[in-house]
């Protein structure tokens, strides 16, 4: 997929850029496999805004996404590549050979016409699902379940692919984008490929009017701030943080500060993600 850039008619338009679509080949979705989506604007059932910076955006529609990929040993042909406003990544449609259809995340060279299959007799093939036991070492990988048969969660996103890097005992090590090296039990599934649109880091909105399209409302730094509304806030000019270390509006540090609590899966990380993210 190739990214476009817009003739600069106006102030906005100067540092845009924008998607070409080339890959897509449907404009409608399947409407059996459509839900609506209901927004919150961060909001909770008190009404209170307990998410910040969500609101507005254009209307959206959920596509229901096969991630559990628990249609197994039957074949699926690839009747389209269709675009998802809720996610990075775009979706493929699948017609089984029984008359059911689904979407699944398109990985990269999947194309229509395309044959794809789920279960432990697939090939080694992108957009084929296999146990994780049953894919060599070495192959890149993407929607990886961390428990059986609840679906994938790992490596979902636009351009992400992890790698199988050994296989011991009922683990296997696996290299996520972060540069993580997790244990994942062999019976989970993991999807073969990376995932498409490659091109989508290199998206520039533009303009502000853009963000408000994706329902993400504006942001204002703390430091712009008065000092009762956040721990940066006053001062004459421009100042730094000046405490020791940053702090969230309610005090908290923030910026790096580790926040994870997990211990119960602690065993299951070898190597901890890198601070650069490759």
């Amino acid at each position: 997929m190739a990214v476009k850039k817009y003739k600069p008619t106006t102030p906005g338009q100067r540092g845009m850029t924008g998607y070409t679509f080339e890959e897509i080949t449907k404009s409608t979705p399947e409407r059996s496999l459509l839900v609506p989506l209901r927004k919150s604007g961060g909001r909770n059932a008190y009404g209170r805004v307990t998410v910040r910076h969500r609101g507005g955006g254009n209307r959206r529609f959920i596509r229901l996404v096969d991630f559990k990929r628990d249609k197994r040993d039957i074949p699926a042909k690839v009747a389209a590549i269709e675009y998802d406003p809720n996610r990075t990544a775009r979706l493929a449609l699948l017609h089984y050979a029984d008359g059911e259809k689904r979407y699944i995340v398109a990985p990269v060279d999947l194309k229509v016409g395309d044959t794809v299959m789920a279960g432990e007799k697939a090939e080694i093939r992108p957009g084929n699902s296999l146990p994780i036991a049953n894919i060599p070492v070495g192959t890149m990988v993407h929607n990886i379940e961390l428990r059986p048969g609840k679906g994938g969660q790992l490596v979902r996103s636009a351009g992400a692919s992890a790698q199988l890097l050994a296989k011991e005992g009922s683990f296997a090590q696996i290299r996520l984008p972060s540069g993580e090296v997790r244990l994942v039990h062999q019976v989970c599934y993991a999807t073969i490929g990376q995932v498409g649109n490659l091109d989508h880091g290199n998206i520039k909105l533009g303009k502000a009017g853009r963000k408000r399209h994706l329902g993400i409302r504006p942001t204002v730094r703390g430091t712009a701030m008065s000092p009762r509304d956040h721990p940066h806030g006053g001062g004459e000019g421009r100042q730094p943080a000046g405490m020791p270390g940053p702090k969230s509006p309610w005090g908290r540090p923030t910026r790096g500060y580790k926040t994870r609590r997990n211990k119960q899966t602690d065993k299951y990380i070898v190597r901890r993600r890198s601070k650069s993210g490759r």
